[in-house]
């Protein structure tokens, strides 16, 4: 027989935790492992990453999960290698070999590689692939490609904000491109990686994709499973950083306790504001984050709010969080 599974005992947690993915797992396993370990009740991604990528994930809890669609809509920035001559069903190493080509080093100069970087940046047009999670007519394009169904799917515009393509190897010593991308959201890199391989002539797949920042936030800062499951569970709190870290952009405003509590309410508050789209309203005392709004015409306009049991829970864990992910007794 099976000993009985341990019922964990779920909490309130409030924060973001700058997760480096490992590979293999996907993006919700990853969350789901991450959300057992710090026992908290409610979490959420802030966008996938593919099981065969690694990096920068973003994971909220709690309040959090309020702001996670900004980086959701963040610009991200990845590394790849794409190897040359070879194309697969899945444009990455998972999938099976379509086509082989052969790889002609004299033709990769370092000016036919600098014309095709110039090709993909900017706005381009990329056609979604089959193996992603995409919905058509309510169902992931993936589970269609694995029925063995194609499926026609339009044409997305995305932006390549920054390009650089280098002539590398794998470690087999087959000839490889290296990618560093900075692109907008929704764009795929292994159809990039695709598309790059098809304007060399050679075709081309995925072997390496690492996420190395997201909406500003670097892989440097981020922390591993690994490193999350093997602290005292009394530590791992540590490793979050608080809700407002996901506002780094935001102007900053903060209200005395009497508009405090009408802002809170959904009220809009008068004052002597610039107009602003992106807005972190703090309380003054205690100095809590009450919630994002914007400001127009001298007014600010509550957006999305933490509720006062949520402000309540965060200003009375101990050890308390900080904005810099950083640990502060009271």
């Amino acid at each position: 027989m099976h000993a009985p599974r341990t019922r964990v005992q779920r909490r309130p947690v409030h924060g973001v935790l700058l997760l480096d993915k490992p590979l293999g797992l996907s993006s919700n396993d990853a969350l789901q492992k991450a959300k057992w370990l710090l026992r908290a009740e409610k979490a959420g991604h802030t966008g996938t990453l593919d099981p065969l990528a690694t990096g920068v994930l973003p994971l909220c809890f709690g309040a959090a999960t309020k702001f996670s669609q900004l980086q959701l809509d963040a610009p991200k920035i990845y590394e790849a290698v794409a190897l040359l001559g070879v194309t697969t069903t899945t444009g990455d190493a998972e999938g099976d070999v379509v086509q082989r080509c052969d790889v002609e080093l004299a033709q990769l100069t370092p000016e036919r590689l600098a014309a095709v970087q110039q090709q993909f940046t900017g706005p381009i047009s990329q056609v979604p692939p089959m193996h992603s999670a995409l919905k058509k007519d309510g169902k992931a394009l993936y589970e269609y490609a694995r029925a063995g169904v194609t499926v026609e799917r339009e044409a997305r515009d995305v932006v390549i904000h920054a390009l650089k393509l280098t002539l590398t190897q794998t470690d087999q010593a087959q000839t490889a491109i290296k990618i560093v991308v900075n692109c907008s959201k929704g764009t795929y890199i292994r159809t990039l990686g695709e598309d790059i391989g098809a304007a060399l002539g050679c075709g081309a797949h995925l072997t390496f994709l690492r996420r190395i920042d997201t909406g500003g936030i670097g892989v440097e800062r981020c922390v591993t499973l690994a490193q999350l499951e093997a602290m005292p569970e009394s530590e791992r709190l540590a490793s979050l950083e608080a809700p407002e870290s996901l506002l780094a952009q935001h102007m900053r405003v903060t209200l005395d306790s009497d508009n405090t509590a009408r802002f809170l309410s959904g009220v809009r508050r008068r004052g002597n504001w610039p107009d602003a789209s992106a807005v972190a309203v703090f309380g003054e005392n205690p100095p809590a984050l009450l919630g994002v709004g914007h400001i127009v015409g001298g007014e600010l306009v509550p957006d999305r709010l933490l509720s006062p049991l949520e402000i309540q829970q965060i200003s009375e864990s101990t050890p308390h969080l900080q904005a810099s992910g950083t640990l502060e007794k009271l």
